[in-house]
């Protein structure tokens, strides 16, 4: 049985859309059983809340190292804690090709905060494209799209096809999230040897309360 791993990275404001994608995931495991595929999803609620020596997130960012796909959702802001699980995956991708990182954003009418627009920026840097979807089914018809090619090459590698739909994060570049509530998150990479992004890691004024 092959077992991918996948970390579900999103606000608290999308916490439906992260319950069905939690359904869809274990609907998918049921219809790959033959192929002997099994689909472990990661998402924080899961996740214990216990104390460790470096904090509750450090643990979370431990399972996004190790995840084989990292899915990051976004609505109407870029909470801390999200965006310092995003940091990690590409840091982790940087060293290792992996996980395939893939971004979507919920279209809205209602107004978004600096965060969010901040991000997008720093994802346009990257090269990287994200996916605008509507609602949980137009998510999920997007992300399983991604699942079949993926099995097609039995998650070794990634073969983007079309222009609108994510991309895998490549280059050296480097990431600066800024602007997210009174912090600061500046991540260096460019050295994919077993030193991993956290070349420089500074993370100041953390507000617990904005895991959102």
């Amino acid at each position: 049985m092959q077992k991918i791993k996948i970390f579900l990275a999103s606000s608290n404001e999308l916490k439906i859309d992260r319950d069905q994608f939690e359904i869809e995931i274990y609907r998918k495991c049921k219809a790959w059983f033959d192929t002997e595929i099994f689909l472990h999803l990661d998402i924080w609620e899961d996740l214990s809340a216990r104390m460790s020596s470096g904090g509750s997130q450090s643990e979370y960012n431990k399972y996004v190292k190790e995840s084989d796909l990292f899915v990051f959702l976004a609505y109407t802001k870029v909470g801390m804690y999200t965006a310092e699980e995003f940091a990690k995956a590409f840091g982790q991708f940087e060293s290792t090709q992996k996980p395939f990182i893939f971004t979507y954003f919920k279209t809205s009418d209602l107004p978004v905060e600096d965060s969010l627009n901040e991000f997008k920026e720093k994802l346009s840097d990257l090269g990287h494209f994200f996916s605008p979807y509507k609602d949980n089914n137009d998510l999920w018809n997007q992300f399983n799209k991604e699942l079949e090619r993926l099995e097609i090459n039995k998650f070794k590698k990634f073969e983007h096809q079309g222009t609108a739909n994510n991309s895998n994060i490549t280059g050296n570049e480097n990431i600066n999230i800024q602007g997210v509530k009174d912090s600061q998150i500046n991540i260096q990479t460019g050295d994919t040897t077993n030193q991993t992004a956290d070349k420089i890691y500074n993370i100041e004024k953390v507000d617990k309360a904005d895991f959102s």
